[in-house]
């Protein structure tokens, strides 16, 4: 009996020895394999040269646009140089809208006259050939119009005039509590007889440059003119009614929408060596404003998850799953690509195991944020101790991102990319997001985050 025991122990601490033996080696390449990707992105400028070639050459990329278009050739020639296994185009429709001239004036007797900054929201219809003069109400948000009478807005542009709460450290939360006028407020202000609406951009900034965006319209009542005015341009229009309550607007959109068109979806992949049907992604929207040069919003997102493939295939790195970079068309608009993006894979054994989207700009990362919840969150949370040396370390219960929501109903765990949000909210949707208000350290810190965390997802079998 005494013997079969010491056999039993003896046997035992082989079996220990042997598995910390194999935990501390797979711990040891581990750290490896993450301090390479971040020594490959702190040390290559590929990433930045694509951001100023999508910034530069193709800015202004909004679907169905020559630019939209250009960047799609562009990104999917960006992923085959990167050594992806197989590129492809998923074709999506999309909407098709054209700025035009837009014009702003205040007009009063008891002061100048003024042009306001302005910038006409998306899918928002033009004003009458020759503009339109109208006398100005102004609002605080939308429960502020609804206590209004009819006779009150009735012919009138309706001015939403709701800051940003700046007292809330994270800024997501705050452009969350403005944002509603913008996307809704022409469709609740046409219900009050007005005939157009004049929008607060949804930015923490001071500043004159206005920051666009979609706005929407119910069936069944009337589509009225709806523009975005810089917050520089929303103070001093404040003033002028408090002075002068009779002033007048005069404002001149000569925006158009057309049929809808076809753009593409640009997927990449590197093909897994064991599961190659379950599919891990990362990925940005290559669409963006035709205002702006789209860099933080979101040419920094598509880089990022360009580099993970370019990273993976430098690195000599073999996933066990199928990783994949998609550069998704049409989030601004109506979100047309990732719902097409959600379908893909869909009869032939296919699975979305997991998927990030980089959409909050490109600055210092600072962690992530998983739609988990439990024992699962738990393990998620358990790989950020691979990122100390980084100073990466929220790892929280949150969400993902608009273009991969969809595939929640497939299953896929959905991971949001989240870097430092104190200055995305000045560049969002204006004409102040361009090329040099990115820095190529922090965009590669969030190239070699992304890549780092895909492989731990990938390898640890969560």
């Amino acid at each position: 009996m005494r013997g079969l025991m010491r056999k039993f122990f003896k046997a035992l601490l082989v079996f220990l020895f042997l598995y910390i033996s194999s935990v501390s080696l797979f711990s040891q390449e581990t750290d490896k394999i993450i301090s390479s990707f971040f020594d490959e992105a702190l040390t290559d400028r590929t990433a930045y040269g694509h951001l100023k070639y999508l910034c530069k050459q193709t800015g202004g990329r909004i679907c169905g646009s020559d630019a939209a278009a250009k960047a799609v050739r562009y990104t999917m020639q960006a992923l085959r140089d990167a050594g992806a296994d197989t590129v492809w185009l998923q074709e999506v429709q999309v909407p098709h809208w054209v700025r035009g001239t837009e014009k702003c004036t205040i007009i009063s007797k008891k002061q100048k006259s003024t042009d306001l900054s302005v910038a006409t929201l998306g899918l928002s219809v033009p004003t009458p050939m020759n503009g339109l003069t109208a006398g100005v109400i102004e609002v605080k948000n939308i429960q502020d119009l609804q206590t209004k009478d009819r006779k009150q807005i009735e012919g009138k542009i309706v001015f939403f005039n709701n800051k940003v709460d700046n007292r809330l450290v994270n800024t997501f939360t705050g452009y969350s509590g403005a944002v509603r006028e913008r996307t809704m407020g022409a469709a609740e202000a046409s219900k009050y007889g007005a005939v157009a609406v004049i929008v607060r951009s949804v930015t923490q900034s001071l500043d004159d440059f206005p920051h666009t965006g979609v706005t929407s319209y119910d069936d069944g009542t009337d589509k009225i003119p709806a523009v975005a005015v810089s917050t520089l341009g929303a103070e001093s229009l404040s003033n002028y009614i408090k002075n002068d309550p009779d002033l007048r607007i005069r404002l001149l959109t000569k925006c158009k929408r057309y049929n809808d068109t076809i753009s593409y979806n640009v997927i990449g992949e590197i093909r897994g060596s064991e599961k190659p049907h379950e599919i891990i992604t990362a990925g940005g929207h290559l669409d963006s404003w035709d205002i702006t040069e789209g860099a933080h919003d979101d040419a920094g997102g598509c880089v990022q998850a360009i580099e993970m493939i370019r990273m993976y295939k430098k690195l000599g790195i073999r996933p066990k799953r199928t990783i994949r970079a998609v550069m998704f068309m049409n989030e601004e608009m109506s979100g047309t690509g990732g719902r097409k993006y959600a379908q893909s894979g869909e009869g032939n054994g296919d699975v979305h195991y997991a998927a990030l989207e980089s959409d909050r700009g490109v600055m210092s990362p600072r962690g992530f944020s998983f739609d988990a919840e439990g024992k699962r969150l738990q393990d998620l949370q358990s790989l950020q101790k691979w990122f100390n040396p980084y100073n990466i370390s929220e790892f929280e219960k949150g969400g993902g991102g608009s273009d991969i929501n969809p595939l929640k109903a497939k299953g896929a765990l959905l991971i949001g990319y989240l870097p430092d949000p104190q200055r995305y909210f000045s560049y969002h949707h204006s004409a102040n997001d361009t090329f040099d208000q990115v820095n190529i350290r922090e965009l590669q810190m969030g190239s070699a985050a992304i890549a780092s965390l895909i492989y731990l997802i990938d390898m640890s079998d969560l």
